[in-house]
């Protein structure tokens, strides 16, 4: 989450010792006043308000994928000419996740060109 500038607020457990609720948000988007108020069954439940940024106070512009420049052949023969059963061998499953995302997350750096955009005065969730 954090490579997408996500945060996930709810950190404390709200079904015996799990937490079960994510509430994510992105860095302009707050979150206030987060409550486990009571309790419906086993389950906590969460109070909290949400705050968008100021529109006029965000960046004037932002960096986007361009798809339509991207180079998937490239990025598929880089992401084929990995020996994945080498790299992921004696790995547990979320190691094997971060080897995946990490290497996929480098091909799209590499091979997908970024643009500026004027960003529009939608809420960040459109």
């Amino acid at each position: 989450m954090n490579t997408n500038s996500l945060q996930q607020q709810a950190n404390e457990p709200t079904r015996r010792n799990n937490i079960l609720y994510l509430i994510i948000t992105t860095p302009d988007l707050s979150i206030n006043e987060l409550e486990f108020t009571y309790k419906i069954g086993d389950h906590k439940i969460i109070d909290f308000t949400l705050e968008e940024q100021d529109p006029n106070t965000r960046s004037q512009h932002k960096q986007v994928l361009d798809y339509k420049r991207a180079n998937f052949e490239l990025m598929k023969e880089k992401l084929s000419s990995n020996n994945y059963e080498v790299l992921m061998s004696n790995k547990n499953a979320g190691e094997c996740y971060m080897i995946l995302k990490e290497t996929i997350a480098s091909a799209t750096e590499y091979y997908i060109l970024t643009e500026r955009i004027m960003p529009t005065n939608n809420p960040t969730w459109f």
